[in-house]
């Protein structure tokens, strides 16, 4: 289930409606939706692969974004001052840390 939150949140991300993701990765949008509902565990690779390359991913980057919540990693309290006076909910503060996560990992290459 780790690998979906991460898709929604990179999904999220390019701010682009999950129709117009779904049109711009060549998938249904009743697909994209129940994957996304459902989880990506039981869905077509093919569609796995075409999300993470409108994502601009891998799916071994995709993987190494799941397996870092299994590593122990002191959790940052503030991102950067300027969000200092935005309060986020856990769900928001995770999915900023595995963007981050994200990010960093893409400069390690």
């Amino acid at each position: 289930m780790r690998r979906t939150e991460i898709l929604k949140g990179l999904i999220k991300d390019t701010r682009l409606s999950l129709k117009a993701f779904s049109e711009k990765a060549g998938i249904p949008y009743t697909t994209l939706r129940s994957m996304l509902e459902r989880g990506i565990g039981n869905a077509s690779v093919d569609n796995v692969i075409k999300i993470c390359k409108t994502l601009g991913i891998t799916i071994e980057e995709l993987e190494e974004m799941a397996n870092e919540d299994k590593k122990e990693k002191p959790k940052p309290n503030t991102v950067a001052a300027h969000l200092d006076d935005i309060e986020l909910t856990e769900e928001e503060q995770e999915q900023l840390d595995d963007y981050i996560q994200f990010l960093l990992s893409r400069r390690k290459k």
